[in-house]
C-alpha cells in the first residue's frame, strides 16, 4: 500500500506540473483563437510563427529577449567566473562574508532588485532602454554564476595553478589553460542558468526598460494578457522552448551518465 500511494503521489505531482504544458502543446496544433477551442488539426500557427507573420511586435520581442539574454549571460559569466576565482583565494573568514553578501541578491525577490536598480538609474539621471536592461540583467545574474562556479573551485586541486606558474606559465596563460578547463562545467552551467534567468525575468525588465518601446517576451506576454487574451502564435513558441530545453536536458544527462561510466 505504501508503494501504491507513493507512486500515486508521484504521478499526481507530475500531472499537475506537466498538464498545463501538455495542454498548450496540444492546442498549438489548432487555429482556435481561445485556448481550449479545438477547430481541427492545423500547422498554421507554426507556419505563421516561422514566417514572421505572428506580428512585428512579437518578432521584435523575441529578438530583444534573445539578444539581452545572450549578451547579459556572457558578461555575467565572465564577471562571475573571475569573481568566484577571486573569492576562492581569499581568507576563509573573508570568503564566508563575501559568499553571504553574494547570496543576498539571490534570496531577494526580483521586484526588490528591479526597483532598486530602477531608482539607481533615476538618481543618476540615466535614460532607460536596451543598455539599462542588459546592465540590470548582468547585476541580477552574476551572483548565480558565482554560485555555479564556486563548487568546481572547491573540488579542484589547489596546487594546479601554482604548479603552472612554477613551470613558467604566466598568470594569464595559467588562468586560460589550467583554471578555465577545470572550471568549464561550472562556467557552462552558470551561463545556461544566466540565459534562463534572463529570458524568464519580468520584474527587473519591466522597471528598467523605460518607455522607449523596448519589449521582451515576458513584458509582451504581460501586455498581451491585459488586452483580454494571448496571441495564438505564443502557443507554438512555448512548445518549442519547452521541447528545446527538454532535449538539451536529455542530452546533458546522457553525456554525464557516459562520463560517470567511464570513471
Amino acid at each position: 500500500m505504501k508503494k501504491i500511494f507513493a507512486n500515486l503521489y508521484l504521478w499526481t505531482l507530475l500531472l499537475i506540473l506537466y498538464a498545463p504544458v501538455l495542454i498548450i502543446f496540444i492546442f498549438s496544433f489548432t487555429e482556435g483563437k481561445v485556448l481550449g477551442s479545438w477547430n481541427g488539426f492545423s500547422l498554421n500557427l507554426y507556419s505563421n510563427f516561422f514566417k514572421g507573420e505572428a506580428g512585428p511586435l512579437l518578432t521584435s520581442a523575441i529578438i530583444n529577449t534573445v539578444v539581452i539574454a545572450l549578451v547579459s549571460a556572457t558578461i555575467s559569466t565572465i564577471l562571475g567566473s573571475l569573481a568566484a576565482i577571486g573569492i576562492y583565494n581569499m581568507r576563509s573568514s573573508t570568503r564566508r562574508a563575501i559568499n553571504f553578501v553574494n547570496s543576498v541578491p539571490i534570496i531577494n525577490p526580483d521586484i526588490i532588485t528591479g526597483i532598486s536598480i530602477f531608482l539607481l538609474y533615476v538618481f543618476c539621471g540615466i535614460t532607460r532602454g536596451m543598455g539599462t536592461v542588459i546592465c540590470a540583467h548582468v547585476a541580477f545574474c552574476t551572483p548565480y554564476v558565482v554560485l555555479s562556479v564556486m563548487p568546481r573551485l572547491m573540488k579542484m586541486n589547489p596546487n594546479l595553478y601554482e604548479a603552472a606558474i612554477d613551470l613558467g606559465a604566466t598568470p594569464f596563460v595559467a588562468l586560460r589553460k589550467v583554471l578555465f578547463p577545470e572550471l568549464k562545467p561550472g562556467i557552462l552551467s552558470g551561463f545556461i542558468l544566466a540565459v534562463t534567468l534572463s529570458i524568464d525575468d519580468f520584474a527587473v525588465t519591466l522597471f528598467n526598460k523605460g518607455s522607449g518601446g523596448i519589449e521582451t517576451l515576458s513584458t509582451f506576454i504581460y501586455a498581451d494578457a491585459r488586452k483580454g487574451g494571448l496571441t495564438p502564435e505564443l502557443r507554438p513558441l512555448f512548445s518549442i522552448i519547452f521541447l528545446t530545453i527538454l532535449i538539451l536536458l536529455v542530452i546533458f544527462n546522457i553525456r554525464n551518465a557516459k562520463q560517470n561510466d567511464k570513471k
